[in-house]
């Protein structure tokens, strides 16, 4: 991506950036930039190049690019990419245990004051909303431990008779899965029967808390671009740098697998790495595999979007409007 402006003097720049995010006099509140939006949309370049510019420190906020070795597949930002910008909270933990909102909340909090401290600016990018609406206050997930005979029961059931539970159990969580999608989604309704079953209810979401000064920015390219972006990442993520399968995510996932991956942790971790798993286990072939991630990573996309969109303090812009989402970034800086 090219960089937002051609020329402008970095020690003042870092000194504008210090004397707004840390001056106690003119600011109380830690500033904090969150950059979100669909898969392959360019979120991760363009935070890289903001941050460059703005003396800023990028937090990955990917539900699955915090496991280790989960690069290919997850299209995990290389450190060619971050183009020497440090970049927090991936490869944090094992794949082979869960990792939750409530985890990333913790050490992102933890980041951001390490990072607001040293004078820099902390930028939130990612597409997993549930860890960045916990992270700043807008829905809260309580921490509570797994069940593990709980969950063993309530996987036997369909995801209708899961929900039908949950609004017997919960009916105001069960209202707030408000689109089909969640509503079949059966490790969400899980997750909010286990949270009923040990608090009665889910605590409902509620409006930011006021710790953090946010600046929400959306990238969101036009549907055939976005869908463009999904086939070429894709068929490059298959392939491999230069055409090298051994480079690829299918290798990845075989290599992941005889470290002790179970094909049944490869399915929960979804997407890609499901459908490897079925494709390792030779349940399907490559064409199907292809055909079958191009379908379920734009139908995440869109699923990605449709989640943000319900955000009316997330200001939207297609991802060549470099100059217009920088002049935004420095003015909301210099309040």
């Amino acid at each position: 991506m090219a960089e937002l402006v051609d020329a402008h003097d970095s020690k003042s720049c870092t000194a504008r950036c210090e004397s707004s995010i840390l001056s106690p006099g003119t600011v109380k509140k830690q500033k904090i930039l969150v950059i979100v939006g669909p898969t392959a949309s360019g979120k991760s370049a363009l935070a890289v190049c903001l941050a460059r510019k703005l003396n800023g420190e990028v937090i990955s906020a990917d539900s699955r690019q915090v496991y280790k070795g989960l690069d290919i597949g997850t299209g995990k930002i290389t450190k060619r990419e971050m183009k020497g910008v440090p970049h927090h909270l991936l490869d944090v933990a094992s794949p082979k245990k869960q990792f939750t909102a409530n985890d990333f909340a913790r050490l992102a909090r933890k980041k951001i004051s390490m990072i607001y401290h040293t004078g820099k600016l902390p930028i939130i990018v990612g597409g997993t909303g549930f860890y960045i609406d916990s992270l700043v206050g807008r829905i809260v997930l309580p921490d509570v431990a797994p069940n593990k005979a709980l969950r063993a029961h309530l996987a036997k059931k369909t995801t209708a008779q899961l929900f039908s539970m949950l609004k017997k159990r919960d009916p105001k969580r069960a209202a707030m899965l408000s689109t089909p999608s969640e509503r079949n989604n059966k490790v969400r309704l899980i997750r909010a029967l286990e949270i009923a079953h040990a608090l009665g209810r889910n605590p409902a979401p509620r409006s930011n808390l006021g710790t953090y000064d946010v600046l929400w920015l959306g990238i969101a390219p036009p549907d055939s671009k976005l869908r463009k972006n999904i086939t070429i990442r894709l068929f490059a993520r298959l392939r491999g740098a230069r055409n090298n399968p051994r480079l690829g995510m299918i290798r990845e996932a075989g290599q992941l697998h005889a470290k002790g991956l179970s094909y049944k942790r490869m399915h929960e971790l979804g997407l890609e790495y499901r459908s490897l798993a079925r494709l390792l286990q030779k349940k399907i072939t490559p064409a199907e595999l292809e055909k079958e991630l191009q379908s379920d990573i734009w139908r995440y996309a869109r699923k990605q979007i449709g989640y943000w969109k319900r955000n009316k303090e997330i200001k939207w812009f297609d991802p060549k409007a470099t100059g217009k989402i920088e002049k935004r970034v420095r003015a909301w800086i210099r309040k």
